[in-house]
């Protein structure tokens, strides 16, 4: 048998030694009480006494109630402190989800988002009268399919041939027809800042600016408010109205049918005696409407309920309309967008071919 040299032999001695050390190194002893039991058939079972040096972070979820709170000490809520440690099962009295009975656990009490200071309050819709609604849906097919058939081709193809600065110019021109219906309802509305700035910004954008084509006054810093009859009559203290859809002129009240006929006899265009001049401005302002509700389509087309979507929609816009100045005049903190007038795309008198006191 061949033999190794001294000084291999005595580093292979090290290096057995040293991997037994290790061998042994690995291999704590426990204590026997720590160790598992087998009772009842061969069920583990642990010690009670937990190691003091338990999890670093959390609580254990085999921790006993007594780790979260006195024993028969009844939480904020009523509920016994057994129930409050994180992970614990719900008696069977106990309605709180699992959440509920942790969040009580670690912070003493029970989580309530209906209570909480720091929520904004709800947003509080208006609610739509509309007791019509079987018949309103049913004009408002009919609309829809004339919308569909005849207005919208109509738009787009006036959006194709008019150039943008001529098709401004008409809008411009439509606009500051109403300046003056707009001016006498404000001064009936108790506004007489606002009734002045309407007839001015008519006179200036009918002199100024040739007729209403050019918009002068916009530069001029003068106010575009649009107020009618329907408007005013809300504020005189017809505030809740029933819905109503008209055969070709859409959304309206009852109370804003009668505004139509309180502001007919003011309509310029209705004024027109010769009838094809009239019939003529009555349908390229129809036209021209139609084109600025190119913006809603896209929504419109998502719509589950379409209805439902252009009534609260429309309910909803002509309250701020009715009662917006009130807004503006009691809370600095409303955005800009609710302090500039937009546009009003609900059909107008001035289009209504037959109205009962128009000409």
């Amino acid at each position: 048998m061949r033999r190794f040299p001294t000084p291999i032999r005595s580093c292979m001695s090290l290096l057995l030694c040293a991997l037994l050390l290790a061998g042994c190194a690995g291999q704590t002893p426990r204590d026997a009480a720590t160790q598992p039991a087998l009772v009842d058939g061969g069920a583990l079972a642990a010690d009670a006494d937990v190691d003091a040096r338990g999890p670093a972070t959390g609580l254990d979820a085999t921790s006993s109630a007594e780790d979260a709170a006195p024993a028969g000490v009844a939480d904020a809520e009523g509920w016994p402190a057994e129930s409050q440690a994180v992970g614990d099962e719900a008696p069977s009295d106990d309605p709180r989800t699992q959440a509920e009975r942790d969040f009580a656990a670690i912070y003493g009490a029970t989580y309530d988002p209906v209570a909480d200071p720091t929520l904004p309050q709800a947003a509080v819709l208006p609610s739509t009268y509309d007791p019509w609604e079987p018949l309103n849906r049913r004009v408002h097919a009919f609309n829809n399919a004339i919308d569909r058939r005849i207005a919208t081709p109509l738009a787009r193809a006036y959006v194709a041939a008019v150039p943008r600065p001529v098709r401004l110019g008409v809008s411009n021109f439509f606009n500051n027809l109403g300046q003056p219906v707009s001016a006498i309802n404000a001064l009936l509305q108790g506004k007489p800042v606002q009734a002045s700035a309407s007839l001015a910004r008519f006179l200036v954008n009918a002199t100024v600016g040739v007729a209403g084509v050019f918009d002068p006054a916009t530069r001029m810093n003068i106010p575009n408010r649009s107020e009618d009859f329907g408007q005013t009559l809300g504020v005189w203290g017809w505030e809740t109205s029933r819905y109503v859809e008209l055969p070709l002129f859409g959304p309206r009240t009852v109370r804003d049918v009668f505004g139509l006929v309180g502001d007919a006899p003011l309509s310029p265009v209705q004024q027109v005696d010769n009838a094809e001049a009239r019939f003529f401005l009555q349908g390229l302002q129809l036209v021209d409407l139609r084109t600025q509700l190119f913006a809603i389509d896209s929504m419109r087309e998502g719509a589950t309920d379409e209805y439902a979507l252009f009534r609260d929609s429309w309910m909803q816009r002509r309250q701020y309309q009715i009662f917006g100045d009130r807004m503006r005049e009691g809370d600095e903190s409303l955005p800009d967008y609710l302090r500039e007038d937009q546009s009003d795309t609900t059909v107008p008198v001035d289009v209504m071919p037959i109205v009962p006191g128009g000409g």
